[in-house]
């Protein structure tokens, strides 16, 4: 029964149509989920995906096993809503898209102790559409730059600032003087710097450009000194306070904006409205008090 191990693997493709971003979702390599769908289908012995122009698509048989395994997943959901909800004092399970965990909520997690000592956070690395009841999650903070569920209660944490951020010896070179620092994109944000120009009306000058897979790597990349990154004020809040990045233009706001969500009235909790107040204030902190501040 070790292939049962999998079906995680398989269900999360099944739902995205997608390896890749099932690897995205349980942070895995597209390889190895592409392993263990296959060692499943020779367990099975059929096909659960058809493969075609770099895409892929359920077979009957792996419409059969997705129905199945999404009811089992559900049924166990619930399962362990009803085992967590016994408990009266358990710590809230807030999902958080990675980038924002990892460069900015989790150094901060340590504030929240020592003034909230009597709520627990636990971190769930996740991005995208949430389905409460299939998480486990009690409050997910997401960026609005997708349709939320009209169920969800959803209250605004911060404004999205963005803008160029460099490493301070390349900040001359973007500002006009010199050649400039190489362009850095985000497949996850394809159209980010485009937005931004238009946001901010400025015009920079061409050059060289590279890609990367996910914002975060662009911000590394840029903290490293190969290039200038269009990056979230937010994301960028530590490395910009210590002068380890650069904002030569400043910061303007994109029209969007980071969320809160929770699948029940947050003011109706004392524990989620403390959350979501920790989580403005400190947000607000590091957000600047006009468009052209720069760093």
């Amino acid at each position: 029964m070790h292939w049962l191990g999998a079906i995680r693997f398989f269900e999360a493709a099944a739902r995205h149509g997608s390896f890749v971003r099932a690897a995205e979702e349980l942070h895995l390599t597209h390889g190895a989920v592409s392993r263990q769908i296959r060692q499943l289908e020779e367990v099975l012995g059929t096909p659960l995906f058809e493969r075609r122009n770099r895409a892929v698509h359920l077979t009957d048989a792996g419409r059969t096993l997705q129905a199945a395994a999404s009811q089992s997943l559900e049924l166990l959901a619930a399962a362990a809503e009803r085992i967590r909800a016994g408990s009266r004092a358990r710590a809230l399970v807030l999902s958080c898209e990675p980038t924002i965990a990892m460069r900015w909520l989790i150094p901060r997690l340590p504030l929240l102790a020592a003034s909230h000592p009597d709520i627990e956070v636990h971190l769930l690395a996740a991005g995208g559409p949430i389905d409460f009841s299939r998480s486990g999650a009690d409050l997910a903070l997401r960026r609005n730059d997708f349709p939320f569920d009209a169920r969800l209660h959803v209250a605004e944490v911060v404004p999205e600032w963005v803008g160029p951020v460099c490493r301070p010896d390349l900040a001359a070179g973007l500002a006009g003087e010199g050649a400039p620092p190489p362009r850095l994109h985000t497949r996850t944000r394809p159209d980010a710097w485009a937005a931004w120009q238009r946001a901010s009306g400025a015009t920079l000058r061409p050059g060289a450009e590279a890609w990367y897979e996910h914002f975060y790597l662009s911000l590394q990349a840029a903290a490293a000194g190969l290039g200038c990154a269009l990056a979230s004020r937010l994301m960028a809040a530590d490395e910009l306070a210590d002068r380890r990045l650069a904002a030569p233009f400043g910061f303007v706001r994109d029209g969007s904006a980071y969320c809160l969500l929770s699948p029940r009235p947050i003011d109706g909790d004392p524990r989620r409205a403390a959350v979501l107040d920790w989580l403005r204030a400190q947000a607000h902190a590091c957000q600047p008090a006009a468009a052209g501040l720069a760093e």
